[in-house]
């Protein structure tokens, strides 16, 4: 039976390799997160990139799949085509078929012909097919092997049928199989319309490109012949299925369809407005599935890199979706319909559904927040131009659209091209590179990918017999015995190191885990009788290259000694707890708050675990007890903690959870906690280490909870010896209370509300008594006022008062007397503390209470200000009181004169 919908068609590509003895791999996640080149994975054949090179090797040499692909950057940037054009999209699947050195160019070209015309039913008729103009070979399989007439036959040059993957490395020619929609589609209007002419006619749609990579490219641009060819070759399912279905437009096919459908529905157009607004449905029906993948593949809207490209396209999916009708937030409407389409084939997007509804609402919600305002700057800021006679907006005002405003730059063109204004580009970039350099976001990465010196040491190590490079097991145990085939000093190789020096190490074998999955690094020690190295931390920076990083103690050791690598097993034993307890938690916070709780990030040290996950609202105490009662419990019932390799497929399809970010192989590492027998308390993908049984976790206990990010909430524990030592700490402070307030525990509580209830009227009755202390001190300084030019001028200092008894002396002082100046000093706690008074009708004639105030305090070491009717300073010399009090009178003599 011939395959009609997508879904069948994916599935019989499948099945059809797989016949052919070829291993189905499932598809990559899109985020490139080992790519410094690429944001996403947009080809089948980037997960078997280090296949093809020879750096790494696999249980098979024939495979197939269907990838999630994106081509929004770079050459591969189809976003301003997706949707003026029928068949361009930002997200797709591409079905491939690979062999690493396995057939070649007759296999390849036979697997093609034979799947689209007997598996899919396709016309050969309707066939055309190019090969490059120097492969006679190729050619001559088209038509003396499979028997295709020569005039479907076509030779092209580099620009179509050369495949390069840079500028040195594998390459080779590419055949293409190509469509024909017949003599009506044609776009072109050129008498001999033909796929030889390359100019994007509608007539020809290219299904299915077929890669020989046949040769190795050198500097000086001379290839020679690679010893063992392979196999890529790519076909978009859109295309096959629009093909299948007699859909010359992509979005009428099965895939978009629904979509299309339910957009119609919110909106409640008609057939001819959907048809007058074909543009925005494409753009949301593409869109809104690109972002339900994306965010499928653990990926949040940001300010940089794939966060910044799902933020762009749910933002112009909702641009286009306020262009067409819709006045509230759509795309989740939209979202449902992909999960449920496709929930079969990629179960994350059902395991993520509601983080991926809620992350595209709250998305769509905060643009519409800003949308108007951006428009409308955006509308002011091409009026300038057009008034000036210009018409290309600046990198920096397009990039503050952007940094302000929240609009992308992919929005600003696709508004303002309508009224003939481009763009700075160019200007766009280097403002965004500025704000990066200042903010320090981006001052160091162009760094951060050169691995050329452990390139070239693991080399020199394969080449030298560690065929694998090193041999990497922290699982076994925490010692074991090698050689040392690697040294690094100062970044540089070198044959011997000795005590001082800081060094990067490589053993043959290690047993040190290296930082991964938010678990940190082993430490510890490398030896021989006469050599110690302190090993403080590890890296990884190439596949197959292990590196100790640390400091030689004492001795010295050279390449090819033989030497103890032991990690240090207490720190171990901590890391182990906090690792297997934050599975725990993760279950628990799923189970408590909902399954739209996805780990965001974590951080498994020895001292403390941290957890990141989506969540909007802040986790109140009560609920946090409960969570941290129901771990406690988990860890009291002592479930066996199992790990299991498996497939990554087999253990996905067993309910496995696959973590956010993290890259995984054909086979998995799995741990499950729980009893045997029974359903898993919890079951994850994980490569960190753990305890056996849950019981060797001790304790689990909270130290924090908070906001880390829009819709991301963080949490903090600690585990056994931490957690022991954190409720020693606490019930030692508890035993102290206890003493010193001679109250049992059970009433402490009770206790210390009555002390507070105590405090709080003996604090009533201090105030009382220091209004009272005011009003009779009062008396007695007004008897010390003295006449300075006719005004009345009290200084004096009163004892026993505070800042706030001393506050209550100047209002009555200024509640009291007209045409008068009061300066009060005290002493409190052992430091002068000075207030000054002006009466309103001095102010007038030019005395201000802050200058007479600053003077003052000058001479008790201090300084102050406030308003020209009161001021206060403060001072280090009480000693010296008396004297700048006594500066006063001069002080208003002055002022008056």
């Amino acid at each position: 039976m011939r395959p009609t919908t997508s879904n069948e068609i994916r599935t019989a590509f499948l099945e059809f390799f797989n016949e052919l003895n070829h291993e189905i791999v499932p598809s990559a996640v899109l985020p490139q997160h080992d790519n410094p080149t690429l944001l996403f994975t947009n080809a089948g054949m980037n997960q078997f990139v280090d296949v093809f090179l020879g750096k790494e090797k696999r249980p098979y040499t024939r495979a197939t799949s269907s990838q999630k692909c994106m081509r929004v950057q770079g050459k591969h940037n189809d976003l301003e085509n997706v949707g003026p054009s029928p068949r361009h999209h930002t997200f797709f699947e591409m079905l491939g078929n690979f062999s690493f050195g396995d057939y070649f160019k007759e296999g390849a070209i036979h697997f093609a012909y034979d799947f689209m015309t007997k598996v899919c039913g396709v016309s050969a008729e309707k066939l055309y097919f190019t090969v490059h103009t120097s492969d006679d070979e190729a050619y001559a399989i088209w038509k003396d092997k499979v028997g295709v007439p020569e005039d479907h036959i076509l030779r092209m040059g580099d620009k179509t049928n050369f495949w390069m993957m840079g500028d040195i490395g594998p390459c080779g020619p590419t055949s293409e199989l190509h469509y024909d929609w017949g003599p009506e589609a044609c776009t072109c209007g050129e008498p001999d319309c033909s796929v030889v002419l390359d100019n994007d006619c509608g007539r020809w749609l290219e299904v299915w490109n077929l890669v020989f990579m046949q040769f190795d490219q050198a500097e000086d641009g001379t290839r020679t012949p690679l010893p063992r060819p392979g196999v890529d070759t790519g076909m978009g399912l859109e295309r096959i299925s629009s093909v299948v279905q007699g859909t010359p437009v992509n979005y009428d096919n099965d895939l978009f369809a629904a979509a299309m459908d339910r957009v119609q529905e919110l909106l409640g157009d008609s057939d001819q407005q959907r048809a007058e607004k074909f543009v925005g449905y494409r753009v949301i029906a593409d869109h809104g599935r690109a972002a339900t993948f994306i965010i499928g593949d653990g990926v949040r809207p940001g300010a940089a890199g794939a966060g910044y490209v799902l933020r762009m396209i749910i933002r112009r999916a909702a641009r286009f979706g306020r262009s067409i009708g819709f006045d509230r937030p759509f795309l989740a409407e939209v979202a449902r319909l992909y999960i449920a389409q496709m929930g079969d084939t990629y179960p994350e997007l059902r395991q993520r559904q509601d983080h991926i509804l809620r992350t595209l609402t709250q998305e769509e919600e905060r643009f519409g927040r800003t949308l108007d305002n951006a428009l409308t700057h955006l509308q002011e800021i091409v009026q300038t131009l057009k008034d000036k006679g210009e018409t290309v907006i600046s990198g920096d005002a397009a990039f503050n659209l952007y940094a302000t405003h929240g609009l992308p730059l992919e929005i600003t063109n696709d508004v303002v091209k309508t009224w003939g204004i481009t763009v700075d580009e160019r200007g766009y970039q280097e403002a965004r590179r500025q704000h990066a350099m200042a903010s320090g976001s981006g001052a160091f990465k162009e760094y951060a990918q050169d691995t050329g010196i452990y390139g070239q040491l693991l080399a020199s190590l394969v080449t030298s017999g560690l065929s694998e490079g090193v041999e990497y097991d922290p699982y076994r145990d925490y010692w074991i015995a090698s050689e040392v085939v690697g040294l690094l000093k100062d970044g540089e190789p070198v044959t011997e190191v000795r005590a001082g020096d800081k060094v990067e190490l490589v053993t043959a074998v290690t047993p040190f885990y290296v930082e991964a999955g938010g678990e940190v690094s082993d430490t510890g020690r490398i030896y021989h009788d006469t050599f110690t190295l302190r090993v403080d931390d590890m890296k990884k920076p190439v596949n197959g290259l292990i590196l100790h990083v640390g400091q030689v103690e004492k001795g010295s050791v050279a390449i090819g000694d033989n030497v103890q690598l032991e990690v240090d097993n207490k720190r171990r034993g901590d890391i182990r707890r906090n690792h297997t307890a934050t599975h725990i938690l993760h279950r628990e916070l799923r189970r408590h708050l909902g399954s739209h709780v996805i780990q965001q990030g974590s951080l498994v040290a020895p001292d403390r675990l941290r957890f990141d996950f989506s969540h909007t609202a802040a986790v109140d105490q009560e609920t946090l007890s409960l969570i941290e009662a129901d771990i406690n419990r988990a860890i009291l019932a002592n479930y066996p903690v199992r790990v299991a390799y498996m497939g990554q497929k087999e253990a996905i399809a067993a309910g496995a959870m696959a973590l956010f970010g993290e890259k995984y192989g054909d086979i998995v590492r799995t741990l499950q906690i729980g009893k045997e027998g029974e359903e898993p308390y919890s079951f994850e993908l994980c490569g960190g280490l753990h305890v056996s049984e849950t019981n060797d976790i001790g304790l689990f206990r909270f130290t924090s909870e908070g906001a880390v990010a829009a819709g991301i909430r963080r949490v903090e524990a600690v585990t056994g010896r931490g957690a022991q030592k954190l409720v020693a700490e606490r019930l030692d402070v508890l035993d102290r209370l206890v003493y010193r307030l001679n109250t049992p525990v059970h009433e402490l509580e009770t206790r210390l509300e009555a002390l507070q209830n105590d405090n709080r009227a003996l604090q009533k009755q201090v105030e009382q008594l220091q209004q009272k202390l005011a009003a009779v001190q009062f008396e007695s300084l007004m008897a010390q006022a003295q006449d300075v030019a006719g005004v009345r001028v009290v200084t004096a200092v009163a004892e026993g008062v505070d800042s706030e008894g001393l506050r209550l002396l100047a209002d009555r002082f200024r509640d009291n007397h007209e045409t008068a100046v009061g300066v009060i000093g005290t002493v409190y706690q052992g430091k002068p503390l000075i207030i000054a008074v002006v009466t309103k009708d001095l102010i007038a004639r030019g005395l201000k209470a802050g200058d007479i105030v600053r003077e003052v305090a000058r001479v008790v070491g201090g300084g102050g200000g406030g308003r020209p009717d009161m001021a206060q300073a403060g001072g280090k010399d009480p000693s010296k009181l008396p004297e700048a009090l006594a500066l006063v009178p001069n002080l208003v003599k002055a002022s008056l004169s």
